[in-house]
Order: C-alpha cells, then sequence, then structure tokens
C-alpha cells in the first residue's frame, strides 16, 4: 500500500506585473516544473509526500521568474507576460488550497502609492515572515509614518512615564498637612431655616 499524495497549502499576492506564490512545505527539496502557463511542485516532507499543479490564469515568462527554496517554503516571484490583474492565481474554480497572502497583498488602486520593492525575495523581517520589514506596521503606511516622525520615549517622557515624573507637589498626599483646608472644602449643605 503507497502512501496517499497530499496537497500543500498555497498563497498568493499580484501586482500588475507580477504574482508572487509560496508553497508551504519545511524542510524539502522539491522538483518544479515551471511553464508560461503551470506550476508543478512536487516533493517529500516530514516524511509524507506532497504535489501541487497549478493553470496560471494567465501566462508567465518562465526565464525571467525567481524560485527560492528555504527552510520554511517554496517562493517563487513569477513576472507576468501582460501587465494586468488576475481575478485569482489559477484558471477554473477557486481552488480550496489556495489563500490570499495579506503579508504581500496590494489592491489594483494601491500600487501607484509607493515605489516597487523586491522585498519579497529579502524573507526578513521576522525570521520566517518574509515581507514584514519587521512588523513595521499597516503596508503603505511606511512603519509608523502616520505618526510625523514622532519620538516614542520623548513622548512618554514629557506624559511623566518611565522614571520621568513631573513633580507633582503635595497632590495626592493628605490634604490635612497642606494647610489650605478651607480653599479645598466643600461647604456643607444649608438646611430649610438657612443654618449649617
Amino acid at each position: 500500500m503507497s502512501a496517499a499524495t497530499l496537497t500543500p497549502e498555497v498563497l498568493w499576492a499580484q501586482r500588475a506585473n507580477l504574482v508572487y506564490v509560496t508553497v508551504n512545505l519545511a524542510d524539502t527539496t522539491p522538483t518544479i516544473n515551471l511553464t508560461e502557463d503551470k506550476l508543478e511542485v512536487t516533493a517529500t516532507s516530514d516524511g509524507k509526500n506532497y504535489h501541487v499543479s497549478l493553470e496560471f490564469n494567465k501566462p508567465i515568462v518562465p526565464e525571467t521568474s525567481t524560485t527560492k527554496a528555504t527552510a520554511r517554503n517554496i517562493f517563487f516571484i513569477l513576472n507576468k507576460k501582460e501587465d494586468n490583474w488576475w481575478p485569482r492565481l489559477n484558471k477554473g474554480n477557486k481552488l480550496n488550497f489556495v489563500k490570499t497572502d495579506f503579508a504581500r497583498w496590494k489592491d489594483e488602486d494601491d500600487e501607484d502609492d509607493e515605489p516597487e520593492q523586491n522585498e519579497a525575495m529579502d524573507m526578513g523581517g521576522m525570521g520566517g515572515m518574509p515581507g514584514m520589514g519587521g512588523m513595521g506596521g499597516m503596508p503603505g503606511m511606511g512603519g509608523m509614518g502616520g505618526m510625523g516622525g514622532m519620538d516614542l520615549q520623548s513622548l512618554m517622557a514629557s506624559m511623566g512615564q518611565g522614571g520621568n515624573m513631573p513633580d507633582m507637589g503635595d497632590y495626592g498626599d493628605d490634604q490635612e498637612d497642606s494647610g489650605d483646608e478651607d480653599e479645598d472644602e466643600i461647604p456643607p449643605l444649608e438646611t430649610e431655616d438657612g443654618k449649617n
């Protein structure tokens, strides 16, 4: 009896000119067949056999596309033959093992907001979370760019945090020691006859 072949999870994202594809297979040396209209990956990981075959929505240019196998996954940057947005990665119906790669995702209208970076092959950031760039925040925000370059440490110091508490005088201590008892007390309520 032979072992069953499993299908790995596939993540994808795109730009007008390229497609990012990640096949989530750890510690493997895959056999890859990449053509202009199809991607096939066969591998063994953790003693299990895996195979995935994807027929692309539109043609790519395999000669200029890149592949990188890491300890966590197999990553592809596929150059599209024509600059356009695909409704999905594959031809035909939606495949249940193909999911959106939100770490790399950009909408069509977001593409012109920042210059194109090849951060995808960097694999830096959070070690195993490619494209995260050190948890800089939401995509397109350039880290904490919305805060106008504010220095968090000086902000906390000005708010009295981080051991640099401002002098609050006797505030919060027993009020009886201040000598200003009459100024700080609430006067008693008057009764109907005008007396306290």
